[in-house]
């Protein structure tokens, strides 16, 4: 595996793998691995001729500055585990490589970016959207790979695809889940012991609303989930909203689209985590 920290040596690499005819796939990071990761790059890695991955701690997407100084930041260890599952390249850059001039893009999603974390994270996907624009544009990749964990932000990409009109395929791979069901995040690090048993709750509440919804309907299923959440100590409910999975609009029936999501955003604490599931 090669670790690469500038653009033109990325260049260069992929270079001599597209010479040799050879598909390229890209996993982008912000780092502080962990096994849903991991299913990302093993993913690429054998769909692909060369895997590619990216650790970045993206500025530009984080709208509570105390969030982006607390992000874990564990580039050895992130190295070793890449190496382990498959990446052929490991790009590190600095801000200034990605940004070598300011950018102040701003990206129109319509409704779908202005609901959920769009409502509640200002700017967001602006900085998502430059980031992941600016790391296709270095990279060129044929596939790029997201996790379901952070759905609107799966969802936002490929519309981000189709408006600046980029020749890469978007992956989605399930989310990865620890052994009680607590979506693997970066994030996770950050909880106590006692935290870390009450966010596992988060997941057992949202498939128990699979039965629910089988009786109520999706407001129903909504005040069911935000009152069990705030009722687990530590846990507090930013959002859960069941929507379209393509236009991530709410839905007021289960008899509508055949994509229904249901998505919710957590403070465990002073930790901010977000899951989904999927009604149909």
């Amino acid at each position: 595996m090669k670790i690469v920290h500038s653009a033109a040596a990325l260049e260069g690499l992929l270079r001599q793998y597209r010479e040799e005819g050879k598909s390229v796939g890209f996993v982008p990071t912000m780092g502080a691995l962990h096994e849903g990761h991991a299913a990302l790059v093993r993913r690429c890695a054998a769909e692909n001729g060369v895997c590619a991955a990216s650790i970045f701690v993206n500025p530009a997407q984080f709208d509570n500055p105390e969030d982006l100084r607390l992000y874990p930041r564990t580039p050895e260890g992130d190295c070793v585990l890449l190496e382990e599952v498959g990446a052929d390249i490991v790009f590190v850059p600095s801000e200034e490589e990605v940004y070598p001039v300011p950018d102040n893009r701003v990206f129109d999603f319509g409704l779908s970016g202005r609901v959920m974390e769009g409502a509640c994270r200002p700017g967001h996907f602006d900085g998502v959207a430059r980031v992941v624009s600016r790391l296709f544009d270095l990279v060129k990749p044929h596939r790029a790979y997201f996790g379901e964990k952070d759905f609107q932000q799966l969802v936002l990409v490929r519309r981000l695809v189709e408006m600046l009109q980029l020749p890469v395929e978007i992956v989605a791979v399930a989310t990865v889940r620890e052994p009680d069901g607590l979506a693997m995040s970066s994030r996770n690090r950050r909880l106590t012991a006692e935290q870390r048993v009450c966010a596992a709750e988060i997941f057992h509440i949202l498939r128990e609303s699979l039965l629910q919804a089988e009786k109520l309907s999706p407001d129903g299923v909504i005040r069911f989930v935000t009152g069990a959440v705030n009722n687990v100590p530590e846990l507090r409910v930013e959002y859960f909203n069941i929507v379209d999975g393509l236009t991530l609009q709410p839905v007021t029936s289960w008899r509508g689209p055949g994509n229904i999501v249901g998505a919710i955003a957590v403070y465990c604490g002073e930790v901010r985590l977000i899951d989904n599931i999927r009604y149909r």
